[in-house]
C-alpha cells in the first residue's frame, strides 16, 4: 500500500499526482479575528474616549524656567519690546499704571498739571539757546556781547521763574496732600519740566493752558 505525502505547511500541494483536492490541516490553520462592531457616533455625545488624568497633567505641564538659553533670550526679548511698548503708550496717554515709577503718584500728577496750565519762561530757554548757536558763527564782536548778555538775563529769569513757581506749587501740595506725602524730589521733578518746551515734555500734557489743577 502506498504512503499519500502530506504537505509541510497548512495547506500543501495536491495529495498525489493526478488529484486536484488539496488537504489543509486542520491543526495549523490561522483564526482570523472577527471585526469588532464600529461605534457610529453620536449626537450631542463626546464620541471619543475619555484621556487619563495623568496625560491631561503631562499634555499641561510646563518647566517653570527654561533651559534653552537660546528661547530664553528671545523670550526676554519679546517681553522688553511689549513693557517698552506699553510704556512708551502710557508717557502720551497718560496711564499711570504703565508709567515708570518715577511718573506715577498723584502728587507728582497734580505737579505736571500745574507745570502745564502755565506758560513758563524756561520754555524759551532752548530756542534761544540755538539762536545763540547760529549767531556765534558771525564775525561780529558786538552781536556776540549782545547775545550773550541776552543768554544769560534769560538764564537767570528762568531760574528765578521756576523759584517762584515752586514755592506757589508748594504750597498747594501741603494743603491737598500734606507735608508728608511730598516725595523727594519733587522740587526738581517740577523745574525740570518747566525748562523743557511743551511739545517735549513727557509724559505729554494732558490739560491746556489755564485748567489749574483742583
Amino acid at each position: 500500500m502506498a504512503t499519500i505525502p502530506l504537505s509541510a505547511g497548512p495547506c500543501g500541494p495536491p495529495v498525489g499526482p493526478g488529484w486536484g483536492v488539496t488537504v489543509c490541516s486542520v491543526f495549523g490553520r490561522k483564526k482570523t479575528p472577527a471585526p469588532s462592531p464600529a461605534h457610529e457616533d453620536r449626537p450631542g455625545a463626546k464620541n471619543r474616549p475619555t484621556p487619563k488624568r495623568r496625560d491631561q497633567e503631562a499634555a499641561n505641564r510646563r518647566p517653570l524656567v527654561v533651559t534653552d538659553r537660546k528661547v530664553a533670550r528671545e523670550q526676554n526679548r519679546v517681553a522688553r519690546q511689549q513693557a517698552a511698548a506699553q510704556q512708551r503708550q502710557a508717557m502720551l496717554t497718560g496711564d499711570e499704571k504703565h508709567m515708570p515709577a518715577r511718573d506715577r503718584g498723584q502728587v507728582r500728577r497734580y505737579i505736571r498739571d500745574y507745570v502745564d496750565a502755565r506758560r513758563s519762561v524756561g520754555e524759551f530757554l532752548l530756542p534761544v539757546m540755538l539762536l545763540v548757536l547760529a549767531l556765534s558763527f558771525v564775525q561780529n564782536a558786538q552781536v556776540a556781547i549782545v547775545v550773550a548778555i541776552l543768554l544769560y538775563l534769560l538764564v537767570l529769569a528762568s531760574i528765578t521763574d521756576v523759584v517762584l513757581m515752586w514755592r506757589r506749587l508748594k504750597k498747594q501740595l501741603v494743603a491737598k496732600f500734606g507735608a508728608d506725602e511730598i516725595p523727594r524730589g519733587a522740587w526738581s521733578y517740577a523745574a525740570m519740566r518747566a525748562l523743557q518746551l511743551r511739545v517735549l515734555r513727557m509724559p505729554k500734557p494732558q490739560t491746556t493752558r489755564g485748567s489749574w489743577p483742583s
